[in-house]
């Protein structure tokens, strides 16, 4: 019998903040790729987590949760980290080969890995046929949206595009993992602002000598580059990563992560309004199917929740 505290099913709360994770989210690898050119993609993750570091610290300090860090273990803590580096810094390689929308698309597989470990470890989050349907059917629309000639990859500047979407699934597998860790481990149990923190630091300790190891520290600070750095540290790496994992202590994450595949749809919005992105039919038709999916996962914590007021 599993230890570990149960977690209710995605109510109105949970999704209208899934849609404002996702929002963040989708604009995220846009916000790297728009200032790639004076800012390398790996630095912009490796300063990132530095400074969310402190600011995160500084959020501990203020609550006064240092007994928090006597309970988490050490090896769940090391790991999470590791893998949270590897999904940034795969992100932050893909995006040199495969456009803003593709990373998105890939990336957001992260909830098929973590929805397959999740399904077998845990009788709480294992999901029904008609869920499982759900899941497989918003899949495919993330992969339909990109799947006709509006691709994008054939411009010549993306003729190694592939090598990037590889990367960029790479990166949604070790986002999975994070996951994984975190529901099997007593870090699932850790205020959100600890386990962001540890996260964070490890992540620092990795990418910032892979930028300097790898030469990839190109920065020219721009009124653009300014801003975007902002906006990633303040609402990408401290906000929307307090939010998350505030959400997983709280409801299934299995619902949570079938709920995130709305983000690749946002990823290509804001390709197409910011890095001009030719929006297709093709993506029309992902969106339908990837809404479609959504509403089949969502609707056993509907029923459950009719059941209960009849």
């Amino acid at each position: 019998m599993s230890n570990t505290p149960s977690r209710r099913e995605v109510d109105k709360t949970a999704i209208l903040l899934m849609i404002f994770l996702c929002m963040i989210w989708g604009l995220q690898q846009t916000a790297i790729k728009a200032i790639s050119a004076d800012m390398a993609p790996v630095l912009q993750v490796g300063i990132r987590s530095v400074l969310a570091a402190l600011v995160v610290g500084l959020i501990i300090i203020w609550q006064k949760d240092y007994s928090a860090f006597r309970k988490i273990p050490v090896f769940a803590t090391l790991a999470v980290g590791i893998f949270f580096a590897l999904e940034f810094l795969l992100t932050s390689e893909g995006l040199c080969f495969t456009s803003a929308a593709h990373m998105s698309i890939f990336l957001y597989t992260a909830p098929i890995f973590a929805a397959l470990g999740l399904h077998v470890g845990l009788p709480e989050e294992r999901l029904s046929s008609i869920q499982w349907i759900g899941i497989a059917l918003a899949f495919l629309g993330v992969v339909a949206s990109f799947a006709g000639p509006g691709s994008g990859m054939n411009d010549p500047a993306l003729h190694y595009g592939w090598v990037g979407d590889i990367l960029g699934l790479m990166a949604g597998a070790s986002w999975g993992m994070t996951t994984l860790i975190i529901r099997f481990s007593n870090l699932s149990e850790a205020p959100a602002t600890v386990t962001l923190f540890c996260q964070l630091t490890v992540a620092s300790i990795i990418l910032i000598p892979t930028a300097f190891l790898s030469h990839q520290t190109v920065f020219h600070p721009t009124p653009m580059v300014i801003f975007d750095f902002i906006f990633q540290l303040v609402i990408v790496s401290i906000v929307s990563f307090l939010i998350w994992f505030s959400l997983l202590r709280i409801y299934l994450a299995s619902r949570l992560g079938a709920l995130s595949l709305m983000t690749p749809i946002f990823g290509i919005l804001f390709g197409a309004v910011l890095l001009h992105e030719t929006l297709r039919p093709e993506f029309l038709f992902g969106s339908a199917l990837i809404l479609s999916g959504i509403s089949l996962v969502s609707k056993k914590a509907v029923f459950k929740r009719k059941e209960r007021h009849t």
